[in-house]
């Protein structure tokens, strides 16, 4: 990295004056990692909240899960709001004040989820409390990524605006190691009782001291020199919203950026760096501490390469390495989730196809198993037997049929069967025994069709030591590895791409809201809406569809509709 600038002003004070490079890709790209490791904390705690805030025990943890899923998305939704409240101020009074702004919201809400009650006589106030800290923390991430991008882009020279800009893409790895890294380390030091109890608040609560870090840096940075020279003329916007939203020309742009790219960053990063991570613990029954260890390590690999592909961009252009990073997805996508699937749970795998699970029973009783505010009852045999299948990572097959309302659950190849009885309209206590006796029924049934029991998490260094061994490490290895390649060789030059693509008078507004658009809406309901697909059909790899449609809908949109931006003056 070279501290070489762009300075557009001949004469001022030390204010007045760009800050050299080195320190503006530093402080910014430290300060969006701080911001990251606050939003991934939560997903890094995904069934953790889905046990603790939103009643496993009653609602099942199928939709328990995909109700923490949903608060985690929740934080996603917000975020073209913050691109917006936070752009418009980028873009009228400046790049540093906005994203100093982002980081202190960030932080404060971080911190708070640390203190909430999770007594059960508080916790639906807290599961309440839960949802608007995360959308304050939407709302801060919408407003960060564009100023941190833009003031870094703004600093540099053409030729260096992937390589540079890399380091912002590459923050959100640092943030995602740093949130993995602090639930790993507190989990292996207190154990899994103790920070199930009180231990999983000091990864938010260290929030405060990383805050504290990142207004400090975020201080002794001056104004970038393009909105420095923007300013000086008079050419500063007065309406960017207008000029965005309401003029054909810069709303072009932001529809073909949606479009060609961004959608499908989101959907195939979220994939990468937390679906896979929900998949593993849910459908391949892998411990929680195994599932971070293989993320971290992942996300690690992928911190040189969001640098190496955005200078790779400064090369070659940013379009054919955003193309071949969505051809690799959609090509690899179902080969990697089932080369690490069947690296860490080999024994799950072989016994679902040798023999596969199907349940015969009238299809207008198996129901869509999605109940955020869990009131629904799921009473019939199809039901309850498609709940617990999924709580074990067991995909199975609907066959229809009519059984009063019962259902027969069968296992192919073997001449296990077990016969259900309805338990619609029973009392609560002949129900709870009912569905005892179900689930019992099912679990002997697993047994003699020669169905692994699930892994537990490991107590000791030596039961830890016998599962690492049990792993197909290579298969594991060359899963994530397919996955990481493809969202970081779309995501490094991403940065560069899109400054390069908007004006500098509505860059801010126009940047951050399509971006967050892509990744937070789409990419952020990535997770939830691939569970639910999964757990709807009985296939747990059916919701690797959604990034593979999304990749595609890239791949011809940026072929024919993107413009190549390499080079291209900022002013």
């Amino acid at each position: 990295m070279t501290d070489t600038v762009i300075d557009s002003s001949d004469k001022g004070t030390d204010a007045d004056k760009p800050t050299p490079l080195r320190t503006v890709v530093v402080a910014s790209s430290a300060g969006t990692a701080f911001e990251w490791y606050d939003f991934f904390i939560y997903g890094a705690l995904t069934k953790l909240f889905s046990d603790k805030f939103f009643n496993a025990a009653e609602i099942g943890e199928a939709n328990a899960t995909l109700a923490a899923l949903a608060v985690f998305a929740a934080g996603l939704l917000f975020r073209p709001l913050g691109a917006l409240v936070f752009g418009r101020l980028g873009d009228r009074f400046g790049r540093k004040g906005a994203f100093l702004a982002t980081v202190m919201i960030m932080g404060g809400a971080t911190f708070a989820i640390g203190l909430l009650p999770d007594n059960k006589e508080l916790v639906g106030a807290s599961a309440v409390a839960l949802v608007v800290l995360r959308i304050l923390q939407g709302l801060a991430v919408g407003g960060e990524y564009g100023g941190a991008a833009i003031y870094v882009a703004e600093h540099c020279a053409p030729h260096h605006r992937g390589s540079s800009t890399g380091w912002i893409q590459s923050s959100a790895a640092f943030g995602l190691i740093g949130a993995l890294g602090m639930v790993l380390g507190v989990r292996s030091w207190l154990g899994e009782e103790q920070f199930f109890a009180w231990g999983w608040r000091i990864p938010f609560l260290a929030s405060a001291f990383l805050v504290a870090i990142s207004v400090w840096m975020r201080l002794r940075l001056n104004e970038s020199p393009a909105f420095a020279k923007m300013k000086a003329e008079g050419t500063v916007s007065r309406a960017p919203f207008r000029e965005v939203f309401l003029e054909w020309k810069t709303l072009r742009l932001v529809l073909i950026a949606i479009v060609s790219f961004l959608m499908a960053q989101g959907a195939i990063w979220w994939c990468a760096f937390s679906y896979s991570q929900i998949f593993l613990e849910r459908f391949m029954d892998v411990p929680g501490i195994w599932t971070n260890l293989f993320l971290l390590g992942a996300t690690i690999a992928s911190v040189p390469l969001y640098v190496f592909f955005g200078w790779l961009s400064d090369r070659i252009g940013r379009k054919p390495v955003l193309i071949a990073g969505m051809v690799l997805s959609v090509v690899a996508m179902f080969p990697a989730f089932k080369a690490f699937s069947e690296g860490s749970n080999q024994p799950l795998i072989e016994a679902q196809v040798a023999a596969p699970a199907e349940i015969v029973a009238d299809p207008s009783t198996c129901s869509f198993q999605f109940d955020l505010l869990g009131g629904r009852k799921y009473e019939t045999a199809c039901d309850i037997v498609r709940a617990y299948l999924t709580d074990a990572g067991i995909g199975y097959k609907i066959i229809p049929g009519d059984d009063g309302g019962g259902a027969n659950i069968r296992f192919v190849n073997t001449e296990v069967a077990v016969a259900l009885r309805d338990g619609t309209g029973l009392a609560a206590d002949a129900f709870k025994a009912y569905k005892s006796e179900v689930e019992g029924a099912l679990l002997a049934a697993l047994r003699s069709a020669n169905y692994p029991a699930p892994l537990k998490a490991p107590s000791n260094s030596v039961e830890f030591a016998a599962q690492g061994a049990s792993f197909d490490w290579p298969l594991i290895i060359a899963g994530f590895l397919a996955l990481v390649v493809s969202a970081t060789m779309l995501y490094g030059p991403m940065a560069a791409a899109l400054v390069e693509l908007f004006p500098t008078r509505v860059r801010y507004t126009a940047l951050s809201v399509p971006y967050h658009v892509g990744i937070g809406w789409v990419g952020g309901f990535m997770p939830m809406t691939a569970y639910a697909i999964a757990t709807s059909t009985g296939d747990v790899f059916a919701g690797l569809w959604y990034p593979v449609i999304f990749g595609a809908i890239g791949i011809v949109c940026c072929l024919f509709l993107f413009p190549e931006t390499k080079g291209k003056p900022l002013d």
